[in-house]
């Protein structure tokens, strides 16, 4: 193959390779274990929905217009400036379409920032690189580091089912619970990102936000830092280990007890 049509070829092969090694994340936002996660998704759907109708009404009426008033067809311009009734028009369909999109944004963004009356709270603490996390209530605190080997990380060994997205010591909570997370750092900016759980917090020096979760089914849920946080941003990777009440109070003991 010559190189002009291995140059015309290229962006297309990288697009495949792309859509297989990212497959397992869809093409769509995850509905999540969440309230606010499905709240979430279905605003998205919601918006798409919209603009999905918006584009089809505006290249209808393009389409039409270019078939039906073409030059062959011995159509002419009108000679005029400004319609009084189209300059209400798009002005009023758009304001409409606004509103129908905010009133369902204000709610959920009311929901997400209602972190009152929670069972417990975890102080969320980003580093570089690696996140600590302190149980107020229990007076537990550990670090989360990544766990993928260096080999894997090298090429020196094949790549594990979750590469780059597995840490020694995931955030353990209990499911059924309404749980605050209180976000902080001790150095640069971070960003603690779970998509499953809908929480996408900054973690600012000096500064703390608050998030709040409650998980519907057990499970370990995977996120990511997605702050530019440094040399290695990409491995302060997020695992939280959602489980049922009775197997996290076994957890919490044991820490205690170490």
């Amino acid at each position: 193959m010559s190189e002009r049509r291995v140059a015309l070829f290229l962006p297309l092969i990288l697009f495949l390779l792309a859509g297989v090694s990212q497959a397992e994340y869809g093409y769509n936002l995850p509905v999540g274990v969440t309230p606010v996660s499905h709240q979430i998704y279905d605003l998205h759907m919601l918006i798409f929905y919209i603009c999905l109708a918006i584009g089809v009404g505006v290249f209808a009426a393009l389409f039409y217009a270019i078939y039906a008033f073409r030059k062959s067809r011995g159509a002419v311009a009108a000679n005029y400036h400004e319609s009084f009734w189209v300059e209400i028009l798009w002005t009023a369909i758009p304001l409409v379409l606004v509103v129908l999109m905010l009133i369902p944004a204000v709610r959920l963004l009311t929901k997400m920032d209602d972190t009152s009356k929670p069972v417990m709270n975890i102080k969320i603490t980003g580093a570089q690189w690696k996140w600590q996390y302190s149980y107020l209530e229990e007076g537990i605190q550990f670090f989360s580091n990544l766990s993928t080997s260096p080999a894997q990380i090298r090429g020196l060994k094949p790549k594990g089912k979750h590469y780059l997205l597995e840490v020694d010591k995931p955030m353990v909570v209990p499911i059924h619970q309404k749980i605050r997370l209180l976000f902080t750092s001790s150095d640069v900016n971070h960003s603690w990102w779970v998509p499953d759980l809908g929480v996408k917090m900054d973690c600012i020096p000096g500064y703390v936000n608050e998030a709040w979760i409650w998980i519907e089914k057990p499970g370990m849920y995977r996120g990511q830092c997605t702050e530019l946080c440094g040399m290695q941003h990409g491995y302060m990777p997020i695992v939280v280990d959602a489980r049922s009440e009775a197997d996290y109070e076994k957890w919490v003991r044991s820490q205690q007890n170490q």
